[in-house]
């Protein structure tokens, strides 16, 4: 009994942690913020986000997405999974050209990751490829997957290049059937063992120490001193979006009101992955 109850709390804590840190991940308008403009960088940008999911979910687990441009284009194009797209047809993949930074069912999205290296444009070709033969384009689980993360983790670990780090609120990144149990973490930098992403061990670069217990991440990043626990996400230094960046895009979207000359931000100048100072 004694076990039951404490099962039951932590549960309980985990959902109350969760939901609040949800509701204060909302407080800060993010979207269309993210994402620099077409027509002020030229360059190849690939980027990964994050947002809460709606309903009860929302309290435990993001949904993740991916968009990228090539050099020159002037749009985005994203892909993603949405399950309940199979209700309408015979495929839950989405491609589209959009916000890439768009807000998810109202919750405002969150940066994973900002490559612009000179090899963009190399690495966007391979993630066109692996997109097209995702080999769960046609089925969708929220729990424990194949869903949403499912996907965006595969491209991570078919792209090591990229340094995709998935928040231990990605649930489903961990999905994996049983012939797949061992093999590369999602970041592509490590190893992992997992048993359908109910039960799993992962040791990498990008990911520290991370133990999924029935879906739930707890995660040690060694290299970034920050943890990460179900529900909550990231406690510690954050990989990507410092604030000074963010500052310089509101100054890049005002001068662009006042028919200014655009300002290009440190962002924009920087090439390869972002990293907070």
């Amino acid at each position: 009994m004694s076990y039951f109850r404490a099962s039951l709390i932590t549960v309980s804590l985990i959902l109350v942690l969760g939901f609040l840190s949800s509701c204060s991940n909302n407080q800060k308008v993010t979207s269309g913020l993210l994402a620099p403009k077409p027509e002020n960088h030229q360059g190849g940008v690939i980027q990964v986000y994050a947002a809460r999911t709606w309903g009860a979910k929302q309290a435990v687990a993001v949904h993740t997405w991916f968009s990228v441009k090539r050099s020159g284009d002037d749009h985005y194009t994203s892909y993603e999974i949405i399950g309940w797209r199979l209700r309408r047809s015979d495929t839950a993949l989405v491609v589209r050209t959009n916000k890439p930074d768009r807000d998810w069912w109202g919750h405002q999205p969150e940066l994973l990751l900002d490559y612009r290296a000179a090899d963009a444009d190399e690495l966007i070709a391979r993630i066109e490829h692996i997109v097209e033969q995702y080999r769960y384009k046609n089925e969708y689980q929220a729990y424990p997957g194949p869903n949403s993360n499912t996907f965006t983790a595969s491209i991570g670990r078919e792209v090591p290049e990229l340094g995709l780090d998935l928040p231990s609120t990605a649930i489903g990144k961990d999905y994996k059937t049983f012939s797949e149990m061992f093999g590369r973490s999602s970041s592509g930098s490590g190893v992992q063992a997992s048993f359908f992403g109910l039960l799993g061990l992962t040791l990498g670069v990008e990911e520290g120490i991370e133990l999924n217990v029935l879906g739930l991440n707890f995660e040690l990043d060694l290299f970034d001193l920050a943890i990460e626990l179900p529900g909550v996400g990231r406690i510690g230094a954050d990989v990507v979006t410092p604030e000074a960046d963010m500052k310089q895009h509101l100054f890049t979207v005002e001068a662009s009101k006042d028919n200014r000359k655009p300002v290009e931000s440190d962002n924009d100048k920087r090439q390869g992955k972002v990293t907070a100072n």
